[in-house]
């Protein structure tokens, strides 16, 4: 199961393995406190983050800007650690936005979402 959350709200057990997947570091949270890990290898890159500015209106394209981006090599591999640890219990994208809907998290949840319902059952 795949959850998406927002890194600001409080950890819950049923979260399993908690995860930031944005690129920069969440506003007014210490290092030191983090009770998660951080994968910002799968965060869209600046150029396309800037462009995009959470504007509702440019979600559609920033997805499949976004998806593109997920095939380089180095998103790759990160997309391929996340969907192993999302194949082994519960994995929460943790993302600062205020809007998570309209987010690279949901993005990325759905690929993870659509990852894990391709992979033959073992």
């Amino acid at each position: 199961m795949i959850v998406l959350k927002r890194v600001y709200e409080e950890a819950a057990s049923a979260d399993g393995k908690r995860v930031l997947v944005d690129r920069l570091w969440p506003r007014g949270l210490a290092s030191q406190d983090a009770d998660f890990d951080w994968e910002k290898a799968v965060a869209p890159s600046d150029a396309l983050r800037m462009w995009y500015g959470h504007t509702p209106e440019r979600f559609a394209e920033f997805t499949r800007r976004y998806r593109e981006e997920l095939t380089s090599p180095d998103r790759a591999e990160a997309v391929e650690r996340l969907a192993r640890l999302a194949e082994s219990g519960t994995l929460t994208l943790l993302t600062a936005t205020k809007d998570p809907e309209h987010s690279q998290a949901e993005v990325l949840k759905e690929v993870l979402q659509e990852r894990a319902s391709q992979s033959p059952a073992t």
